[in-house]
């Protein structure tokens, strides 16, 4: 998937760091947990890694001199699959969905087999392009919208994400709300996803969402609907710096002491099925960039029938610690 990188060689070699973590099936064998599939009611579909920033957390390695991009073949085979299996939800996802040159293809095709279709955008790409067609179309087939925007302060903002970015993202919010995005009564939500800019975890959602909404409302007029507060998942180019800082043991243990067995029941792989921009499935995004296909089997979306079997076994690794600390990661 990543021949030629690099960049992937240097995560490869934060993955070859021995780091003394107990591995998470063990953790969770400590704990009589298992982690299998429930009902799988969520689609997640990865159009590619191409970017148009570089984002020091993103644990894809995305960004703009990646090519792996979801061709019109795999789209059809996508849109074929959403068509024999009732899903409550798509979740479209990248790299910057909205570089993909067949997302409206795949928009337009999806509106009609799921009741509900999200994009996460990390907002600065709407602008690209024919961004104002692509919003346009967002707003028409009532597509909810998952902002990425790590941080109310623009310097840090632009240290994890590049120069600039915090405007354009801005201004990104203002054109959504009036389009009616983030507004009551409009059907058209707006969510935020708030990262941590460092080796850090994030801090309490309820909290953290109380100040965005008073601060963006109070600077800038901009108004959301919901925020979700996330740690970062050590993968990637997330991973690549942990390591080249010297915090990569350091977060892992704030990963593995953090462990709640409760988050375990909750976590968004017993309720999802991922595919990537190459067809093939996965458990959760996360195991598309650390190599991990659906319950350890490469399938290709053509050859899926109906939804994974609920009982069936998930693919972990350490960074599953990601999505059961504190609260969880759903």
């Amino acid at each position: 998937m990543y021949a030629g990188k690099s960049q992937i060689g240097s995560d490869k070699i934060a993955d070859e760091v021995p780091i003394a973590v107990e591995p998470f099936h063990q953790t969770l064998l400590k704990h009589g947990l298992s982690l299998n599939r429930g009902q799988t009611t969520t689609l997640q579909v990865n159009v590619g890694l191409v970017c148009n920033q570089v984002c020091r957390h993103c644990h894809l390695n995305a960004g703009p001199d990646r090519t792996e991009n979801m061709d019109a073949e795999t789209v059809n085979e996508v849109l074929s699959y959403a068509g024999r299996v009732s899903f409550d939800a798509i979740d479209i996802t990248g790299g910057a969905p909205e570089l993909n040159p067949n997302l409206v293809d795949l928009i337009e095709g999806l509106y009609l087999h799921a009741p509900k279709i999200m994009l996460r955008s990390n907002l600065t790409a709407l602008n690209y392009g024919e961004g104002d067609h692509l919003m346009g179309l967002l707003k028409t087939r009532g597509v909810d919208i998952v902002a990425s925007f790590p941080s109310l302060n623009e310097s840090q903002a632009d240290s994890q994400r590049g120069k600039g970015v915090f405007a354009k993202s801005i201004d990104a919010f203002k054109k959504l709300n009036a389009m009616g995005y983030g507004l009551d009564g409009s059907g058209l939500e707006l969510n935020l996803v708030s990262n941590p800019t460092g080796a850090f975890l994030p801090p309490m959602q309820e909290q953290a969402e109380k100040r965005f909404r008073q601060v963006l409302e109070q600077k800038w007029g901009i108004v959301f609907n919901n925020l979700f507060n996330f740690a970062n998942v050590p993968l990637g180019r997330f991973r690549q710096w942990l390591l080249q800082s010297g915090n990569l043991e350091k977060y892992l243990k704030k990963l593995t002491s953090g462990f709640n067995p409760c988050a375990v029941e909750g976590v968004m792989c017993r309720t999802l099925v991922s595919v990537s921009w190459d067809g093939y499935l996965y458990d959760c995004d996360f195991n598309i960039a650390k190599g991990l296909y659906l319950g350890e089997r490469k399938i290709h979306v053509s050859e899926m029938r109906g939804v994974p079997e609920p009982g069936s076994s998930i693919a972990v690794g350490d960074h599953c610690y990601t999505c059961t600390a504190g609260t969880g990661f759903t």
